[in-house]
């Protein structure tokens, strides 16, 4: 199958998935700076949900402006992937309202932990689906941002647990934030 289907599929996907999160923020009671400062857990996490979203577009649309085929497996792993990131509209709401808690920050992160694991799937799959594709083949090489989201988020949760829950949150932040900041010193 060629590309540019999948890829819009993706993108309405996630779109759909933004819409959706800001759309869960609530409204601030009144027109006062007291109301809207109580919603700061909202805002926070919807913008850490945001920066969550936009990254992973930016990775598939940098990825997938090099493929020129896809499989089953690229398209049903990537599938469950995108399930797994349809929950994040729910996920936002659950930590914002919850927002010191464990269990909400944790399934948070897990979420970050399940998409790491399926996006190395998926650089897999799309390796043995087009093996003579060199660039896309180079461009997978290096999987270490996957590896270490995963062991950053996976430090969170230990510290969350046995400390200060919203350490999850913090570390899927920068899980994200710190590969663009090296991306950007790189350059």
């Amino acid at each position: 199958m060629e590309s540019e289907r999948f890829e819009a599929l993706i993108d309405a996907i996630l779109a759909i998935v933004i819409t959706i999160t800001v759309l869960e923020i609530p409204l601030a009671s009144t027109g006062s700076w007291e109301s809207l400062f109580g919603l700061k857990y909202e805002f926070i996490i919807y913008a850490i949900s945001f920066l969550v979203c936009f990254n992973f577009w930016n990775i598939n649309n940098n990825i997938f402006a090099l493929v020129n085929k896809v499989d089953s497996k690229v398209i049903w792993t990537m599938g469950i992937t995108l399930l797994i990131f349809s929950l994040l509209p729910y996920l936002t709401t659950f930590v914002a309202e919850n927002f010191y808690e464990f269990f909400p920050q944790f399934v948070y992160g897990l979420s970050f932990i399940i998409t790491g694991i399926l996006s190395k799937l998926i650089s897999k799959f799309l390796k043995d689906s087009d093996p003579a594709n060199i660039a896309l083949q180079l461009a997978l090489e290096n999987s270490y941002v996957v590896v270490n989201t995963i062991i950053l988020v996976a430090i969170g949760m230990i510290i969350g647990y046995f400390a200060y829950p919203p350490a999850i949150l913090i570390s899927c932040l920068i899980s994200i934030v710190v590969p663009w900041i090296a991306g950007a010193v790189k350059h």
